[in-house]
């Protein structure tokens, strides 16, 4: 299996980069389950561009500095900034329906987020994640070029050091394919991790099921930086119900006068904060998250029961029919809410053509840190970089010479010393407790000591994954969960590290913040190190 591009991942950063070089270029599109069960499908509000020409450069690029608490890097900001406007209309030229506004400049409708000084974000109602993605899916499975193999799991990169050899390059990847349980060996000239966030190492997540820091682990594995792992977004507003897993609640309904109270109706976000329920994200989820632990709460709600139905049926018609699904009728009730892991602001550590440390791999989207998000993501920002970053990736692949599969033989995946798992249970419980661990432990409000707890414990169950992992045959399942604890090292390493709080990052230790904003930056081991650290390697390939 030899490809020019290999795209781990089918949200709208790998179809960005997929349909962008598919005329020249030979693509295969590896997605771990159905191509669309990924977060950008499933992203509500919309994407932060400038679009009016009362609006600027310059204002959207401040908004985003604000919000990431002095930690952006502003040429990083300004550059998707200042794309921003052709990215859109790229995907106007793709037909991506977004909604309409006759009375508009450019004849669609710009609505507003928290931060952002302007009316700026182009949407399709509130499921513009959906719209782009399946319009931006249906024209790659349409392309004679694009390969989509579904169901497919990549388990690592295939370097040079892996090999043997000199340089420190990538030659493609192992893939699990979860329909029959074989390991298959893909060669490609580049390789893409459009993998998405790591929200999954959080017992409360509006991400899906897909968001297990595949790709930030596999980087981090082959020898790239990691940064900025610290920052992790929690969305104040996830729907609070046994049959709704991570299913989000816009913070628009906030904007449009939602009330959070508690269970017996009292309000509680002006003892909290001036602006009350309309403070920033990280203010009204660790509003959320302290009345929760303080009274012993399983859940708070959001009421804007004040609101006409007709209202809410036109702003929040996804909300108000996902909730209506599960018995709430929001024009009668309350809604419950918690807090919950929503975005990862860092990631494997690139430049603004996607570009890692190691030649031929880049990294897209939310897998990728390219220094935009700093320590808070200003909303809609994240679509935009998916965009603008996707296309920047492909003009750096198109503007090298096409020099045809790596001319190497690459090993195959090495089964003859494994079985099958005797217990797969060890996996499910440890998969558990390390979520249940990372909320309790690693949350929206940190202390030294409670890191202390986590990075100890993250220790004992990376002993026990990676003696699971080279004795047994690999599954989703394990392949996830090992994908899970490298993150959570990752968050806890970097949380540990940051002697301060900044945007998202708030330690009880540290509560002040400092003069100078400094990224953290994790520099990865030797293979040799990590090999000692996780127990001997069986094989070459594992």
């Amino acid at each position: 299996m030899n490809y020019d591009v290999a795209i781990v991942g089918s949200g709208l950063a790998g179809l960005t980069v997929a349909l962008q070089l598919a005329e020249t270029h030979r693509v295969a599109m590896l997605t771990k389950r159905a191509m669309t069960q990924g977060a950008s499908d499933w992203a509500q509000g919309g994407i932060a561009a400038v679009l009016d020409s009362g609006d600027s450069y310059d204002e959207h690029t401040q908004d985003t500095l604000v919000a990431g608490a002095g930690l952006c890097d502003e040429g990083a900001t300004r550059f998707i900034v200042e794309h921003g406007r052709d990215a859109i209309q790229w995907l106007i030229d793709r037909s991506v329906p977004f909604t309409r506004d006759d009375q508009a400049e450019l004849g669609f409708h710009l609505t507003r987020e928290g931060g952002h000084s302007h009316r700026r974000i182009i949407h399709a109602a509130d499921a513009t994640g959906h719209a782009v993605v399946t319009t931006l899916a249906e024209q790659a499975r349409r392309h004679p070029n694009i390969t989509i193999i579904e169901d497919q799991f990549a388990i690592d990169l295939i370097t040079a050091e892996k090999l043997g050899l000199p340089g420190n390059k990538c030659y493609g990847l192992y893939v699990l394919d979860d329909t029959t349980g074989e390991v298959r060996t893909i060669t490609a000239t580049h390789t893409v991790l459009a993998a998405g966030g790591a929200g999954k190492v959080y017992l409360y997540t509006t991400n899906p099921d897909t968001a297990t820091g595949d790709g930030i682990a596999m980087a981090w594995r082959a020898g790239s930086r990691v940064a900025n792992m610290e920052f992790i977004q929690f969305h104040p507003t996830c729907l609070y119900h046994p049959y709704a897993k991570s299913f989000l609640i816009s913070e628009a309904v906030r904007g449009e006068g939602g009330l959070l109270k508690l269970p017996d109706g009292t309000r509680f976000m002006p003892d909290h904060d001036s602006r009350a329920e309309l403070a920033p994200r990280d203010v009204v989820a660790r509003a959320i998250d302290f009345e929760m632990k303080k009274r012993g709460l399983d859940c708070v709600y959001l009421d804007i029961t004040h609101q006409p139905p007709e209202f809410l049926k036109e702003h929040f018609p996804t909300i108000h029919a996902r909730c209506l699904e599960l018995g709430i009728d929001i024009t009668r009730e309350p809604i419950p809410v918690v807090p919950a892991a929503h975005y990862t602001c860092g990631g494997v550590v690139t430049d603004t053509s996607g570009r890692t440390d190691l030649s031929n791999l880049y990294a897209v989207g939310e897998t990728a840190c390219t220094g935009l998000h700093g320590a808070n993501r200003l909303a809609s920002n994240s679509l935009l970089e998916c965009i603008v970053i996707g296309r920047a990736a492909a003009a750096d692949i198109a503007s090298q010479s096409k020099a045809g599969a790596p001319d190497i033989q690459l090993p195959a995946w090495d089964e003859s010393r494994v079985s099958d798992a005797d217990e797969e249970v060890v996996v499910s419980h440890n998969w558990d407790e390390l979520r249940r661990m990372m909320w309790n432990y690693v949350g929206i409000v940190r202390t030294d000591k409670r890191l202390e707890r986590a990075q100890h414990r993250i220790g004992l169950l990376r002993e026990e994954i990676a003696e699971y992992y080279a004795n047994f045959r690999v599954t989703r399942d394990l392949l996830e969960l090992r994908n899970l604890v490298e993150v959570a090292s990752l968050i806890v390493d970097s949380a540990y590290s940051r002697h301060e709080s900044r945007g998202l990052h708030f330690s009880r230790d540290y509560p002040d913040t400092l003069p100078k904003a400094l990224p953290t930056v994790l520099q990865p081991m030797t293979r040799r190190a990590e090999a000692h650290r996780n127990g001997k390697q069986k094989n070459l390939s594992r």
